[in-house]
């Protein structure tokens, strides 16, 4: 992007170096060639690297130890778009930090001259504390384009009161996901109430969410607060909403909408403040036109849908999730994998998805008598050679090793800070480098 004939004049830079440091968000003011020229106090404390001083670095090699601005290292640059559009951008990017790569959420306000044309931009950054690029026992982790995209949602959903609708197939942490959007909410120091769906008969169901009166039925011997009820200044999630019984979808709705119900054998109104958050696997739009979900009922809960990628589309996650589930699995004795039995579980399709690779990963460390992971371990069907990737699955890892060769391109640094850079172990870089006749 060429220079603008008139930079930011001298007052005009006191002025925003000013509202910077004002400001207890990390925010950095940038000129249009990329040039970081102001950071403020909350920026150096959170991002800030000792001996490695940011004003007056390019941000690409700050944040991202490129070589090349975003845009061209095949990462999405929100400068780039804010100066075509004359607009502010929002994203979500992987930032090197002191403690390593980070999820930021990155907004970026251009600022315009007298003319209208960009002179520069002021940007703030916030970590996402939600998920993770890096190991960790418990949460969610993963760096794939697929996740991110889901990553993003969740955080512009998660502040607001808007009902969130989280679709994906079975295993892919939709739990996970509730958790993070009720943490990242105003909710968060309020309870998650987790109501499972399946299987629930239409009085199950409802004795189980609104509760029910001492006599109510046979067995009810004495009250019982349900789960909406408990719900009250958290958040409700309605796991596999799908699952509900017609004949109860209405009751649902009325919930829903008013936040008020009746417990079961009780003439009384109760009322509850949630934010409402469901999940299915289900296709709900196609059981909408079969008649077997109501359309007002779809149309109150999906208000944000979300879709959760399977597992086979984020295969480049799989080493890192591979790393977290073990941790989680045997804290303190954490197992390691053998690279062929790496290699065979890079080569499955995972219709189970993440709980599939959690069976997978706990049944082998029981086989597992000296810490480590083989091939010998894991079940027939991957040991047979009869895990043979999807086709997806195959383009997917052939476009992980295209990514790492650009990157090797134009990062600045030593292999063992490009697997950093990347939340991959050495072993990991040195084994796909080797993938690529690169010794």
């Amino acid at each position: 992007m060429p220079q603008p004939p008139n930079a930011l004049a001298s007052a005009e830079m006191l002025a925003l170096m000013s509202y910077l440091e004002h400001d207890a968000q990390p925010t950095i003011l940038l000129d249009t060639d990329y040039n970081i020229l102001a950071a403020n106090t909350a920026y150096q404390r959170q991002f800030g690297v000792e001996g490695k001083p940011h004003v007056g670095a390019k941000c690409y090699r700050v944040s991202h130890q490129f070589a090349v601005p975003c845009d061209q290292a095949g990462e999405h640059c929100p400068m780039r778009k804010a100066f075509e559009t004359r607009l502010p951008e929002r994203l979500l990017h992987i930032h090197h930090t002191p403690r390593g790569p980070e999820h930021v959420d990155v907004e970026l306000r251009p600022i315009l001259g007298d003319t209208g044309q960009v002179v520069a931009y002021v940007e703030r950054l916030s970590s996402v504390a939600v998920a993770s690029v890096q190991p960790q026992q418990k949460g969610l982790v993963g760096r794939s384009p697929a996740f991110n995209e889901a990553l993003s949602a969740l955080q512009r959903a998660a502040p607001s009161q808007i009902p969130v609708l989280l679709q994906g197939e079975s295993g892919t942490g939709k739990e996970l996901f509730a958790r993070a959007l009720h943490d990242g909410s105003p909710r968060a120091g309020g309870p998650l109430v987790v109501v499972d769906c399946t299987g629930l008969t239409e009085s199950l169901l409802e004795s189980e969410l609104f509760g029910y009166e001492k006599g109510a039925f046979t067995g009810a011997l004495q009250r019982k607060i349900g789960l909406a009820e408990a719900a009250h200044g958290g958040t409700l999630f309605l796991d596999e909403i799908g699952e509900v019984p017609l004949a109860m979808q209405v009751k649902l709705l009325r919930l829903i909408e008013s936040g008020s119900f009746r417990p079961v054998g009780s003439l009384r109104t109760v009322h509850s403040d949630f934010r409402l958050v469901s999940a299915t696997h289900k296709p709900l739009k196609e059981m909408v036109a079969a008649g077997t979900f109501r359309q007002d009922l779809y149309y109150r809960i999906s208000a944000f849908p979300i879709r959760l990628p399977a597992l086979r589309e984020r295969s480049d996650d799989l080493p890192l999730l591979i790393d977290s589930l073990l941790q989680r699995l045997a804290p303190g004795a954490v197992p390691r994998v053998a690279p062929q039995a790496l290699e065979r579980l890079s080569l499955y399709a995972y219709p189970g998805n993440i709980r599939e690779l959690r069976n997978i990963l706990e049944r082998a460390r029981l086989f597992s008598d000296d810490g480590v992971i083989r091939v010998e371990d894991l079940p027939e069907e991957l040991r047979a050679g009869s895990a043979a990737p999807a086709t997806p699955v195959r383009r997917r890892a052939n476009k992980d090793l295209e990514q790492l060769a650009h990157a090797l391109e134009v990062f600045e640094g030593s292999r063992s800070e490009l697997a950093k850079a990347l939340g991959l172990s050495e072993r990991t870089l040195y084994r796909r480098l080797k993938a690529l006749g690169i010794s």
